[in-house]
């Protein structure tokens, strides 16, 4: 190829990464401010770069005959065809290790905050009210429950070890752990757990994994944290336990659909929503853009990306 092959950014990424992309060998066309200009850019495109907001479907691919590789700026690829890339023989890869630290970080955060009842109190305070008294409980002497127990859900156990709790997981992808945590059955998690956090991928089959029967079996008085996907929970059988008032609390950095339709969920005074920020810190936005750009400069010379499509249950 004479010409230097076009890179398309079609999601914001760190302009560090960005940068470094353009002293590659290739051409970046920047069509992240404009999303109306990705299809016209796409007739050229042998690489392209996405975050969330681009959704990497079938009938896009077909937009971009010269495409040869998608890079994903973040963990998952739940909004990208793998499929139909592969179809096509376009590599697909991905920054899984950039967001570990801020998505454990939150995580931890969640906790504290459910458990100690910090949200209301402090939107009673801010309201101008002085609501003192018994609040919320202690962290330590709780059982920590994970759904999923791939890379975040290891460094949400090691952090919260410092506040004596025990950890259980649920992974039918790991066989074994060496940090402590227990493998059990879902049920079981979901029995012995006070604080059940969901850290799995999306697939067909695990669709609404937390579903009006999983949450029954939760123990009365827990609480619920997903930062992993929304179509993990059904959020209808969630608003119900929290109606009911069989589940403590719950806090989702993530929804079904997002921004979340349903207000009843998220107005509900024990739910803790966040807006998917799981990974939007800025060290993990550098991260996920060097390690990104790492991929893409790495296929550029034909040799293997740092980053490959993740496999398994944790995310």
């Amino acid at each position: 190829m004479t010409e230097r092959p076009a890179v398309v950014i079609a999601d914001p990424i760190d302009a560090a990464a960005v940068a470094r992309l353009r002293a590659g060998p290739c051409r970046v066309i920047d069509a992240s401010a404009d999303p109306s200009t990705l299809a016209g850019a796409l007739a050229d495109a042998w690489g392209l770069v996405v975050r969330s907001r681009t959704k990497v479907t079938r009938e896009l691919i077909a937009t971009a005959p010269r495409l040869r590789l998608i890079a994903r700026a973040g963990v998952g690829l739940d909004n990208v065809d793998v499929a139909a890339a592969a179809a096509r023989g376009i590599r697909v890869v991905n920054a899984p290790t950039a967001a570990t630290t801020s998505v454990a970080e939150l995580t931890v955060a969640l906790y504290l905050s459910l458990v100690r009842g910090l949200y209301p109190a402090i939107a009673s305070t801010k309201a101008g009210r002085w609501e003192k008294g018994s609040h919320g409980h202690e962290l330590a002497g709780k059982t920590v429950g994970f759904v999923g127990y791939g890379r975040i859900a290891r460094e949400v156990a090691r952090r919260v070890r410092a506040f004596d709790v025990r950890t259980i997981a649920f992974d039918p992808f790991v066989a074994s752990t060496d940090d402590g945590t227990a493998l059990r059955p879902l049920a079981a998690v979901l029995a012995e757990a006070d604080l059940v956090s969901v850290h799995a991928a999306v697939t067909p089959e695990n669709h609404h994994l937390i579903d009006a029967t999983a949450i029954a079996t939760m123990k009365k008085g827990s609480y619920l944290v997903n930062v992993a996907r929304g179509a993990l929970i059904d959020e209808t059988a969630l608003l119900a336990a929290l109606n009911a008032g069989h589940l403590a609390g719950a806090a989702l950095d993530v929804f079904e659909t997002e921004p979340p339709a349903d207000r009843a969920l998220v107005e509900h005074p024990k739910l803790l929503p966040t807006p998917h920020l799981g990974a939007a810190t800025e060290e993990g936005q550098r991260r996920a853009g060097a390690d990104t750009v790492d991929a893409v400069l790495k296929a550029l010379h034909e040799l293997a990306p740092v980053a490959s499509v993740p496999g398994g249950g944790g995310r």
